[in-house]
């Protein structure tokens, strides 16, 4: 016991140092394990929901709409608003159709859609 009382008093400095080091490895794992397993909200720009992917395929195939972008927000679990961006949205029988589309494919009120033009 008295070796091992020497060697701490001989060596605070080191045994102090490694011991920081171990903390703050153990913090940077612990920090970046927990980011990885919560959700995020706004996910990356580029990600697209499923729902989202499937929104644009349908309405890109719609006549007169054209390359379309879909965004859909939503707030514990409920749809709050759908933005659509597409070239043909300077019609207004292409916008009515997205409208129809968008409120029947996701069961949510027309008040929460809106449709701009794309600029090309």
């Amino acid at each position: 016991m008295r070796k091992v009382l020497n060697f701490v008093n001989d060596n605070k400095k080191i045994i102090i140092v490694v011991i920081l080091i171990i903390i703050l490895v153990g913090t940077i794992y612990f920090l970046n394990k927990g980011n990885k397993s919560k959700p995020t909200s706004g996910s990356s720009v580029t990600e697209q929901s499923e729902t989202e992917v499937k929104l644009t395929a349908i309405l890109s195939s719609i006549e007169g709409v054209g390359a379309t972008n879909v965004m859909i927000n939503e707030s514990k679990e409920e749809i709050t608003g759908v933005i659509i961006v597409c070239e043909g949205a300077n019609s207004i029988i292409v916008r009515n159709d997205i409208l129809n589309a968008v409120s029947t494919a996701l069961n949510v009120e027309k008040n929460i859609i809106v449709i701009y033009s794309m600029n090309i």
